[in-house]
């Protein structure tokens, strides 16, 4: 009897002193760290092509189914840089196949006070001149399929080499195949407000003089 009394008691002293023990405070489990965001990176710049020049876009205006699209070209080199004349540009469909396409000089039959003759510019480094391309949007006969150039190639000057200009949205010539270009002027108005991708290296063939 007295052993059993002695067994509840020491339990009893077991459960008292379990009672008396404080509960251990948790640790508190830190949140986890939010994830760091990756770091912008702004466009690279436009690479300066081999003859030291950079073409790019302006930006289009658009009224009444006429476009009319600006072309910047800086001298981006180390020496002065001569232009006469107008631009020779290409266009190409969205599988990078050319679209045959005749280029006016000067755009007299696509619409009028485009036609201002060329006039001898020499750029010094840094300096910039502009052109620019017209046509309009016009379906004229439903039996010919409209064209949309996905991508352009500007030479400074017929026969000389055409590099890549990043485009904002295609150039829909709808079926007129007919593409205006004014003669290069001196610039000195604002850049493109957006950096266009990287010049690629120049085409291996030259361009045709398109004047017609």
């Amino acid at each position: 009897m007295k052993t059993a009394a002695a067994r509840i008691g020491a339990l009893a002293g077991v459960a008292l002193l379990a009672a008396c023990t404080p509960t251990p405070t948790p640790r508190p489990v830190s949140a986890p760290a939010p994830p760091t965001p990756a770091p912008s990176t702004s466009p690279p710049p436009p690479a300066c092509s081999p003859e030291g020049i950079r073409i790019t876009e302006l930006g289009v205006s658009a009224a009444m189914g006429l476009r009319a699209m600006g072309l910047e070209l800086v001298n981006c080199g180390d020496r002065p840089y001569e232009l006469r004349g107008y631009p020779a540009p290409r266009l190409r469909d969205a599988d990078r196949d050319p679209l045959k396409v005749t280029i006016i000089p000067g755009a007299r039959p696509i619409t009028s006070g485009f036609d201002q003759p060329p006039t001898r510019i020499v750029l010094r480094p840094g300096e910039r001149a502009s052109a620019a391309l017209l046509w309009r949007n016009l379906v004229t006969d439903a039996t010919v399929v409209a064209s949309n150039g996905a991508y352009l190639d500007v030479a400074p000057l017929p026969g000389r080499p055409a590099y890549p200009v990043e485009l904002d949205g295609p150039i829909d010539l709808g079926n007129t195949g007919r593409l205006g270009v004014s003669a290069w002027k001196r610039y000195n108005g604002p850049s493109a407000t957006q950096p266009p991708a990287p010049s690629g290296p120049p085409s291996t063939a030259p361009t045709p003089d398109s004047r017609l």
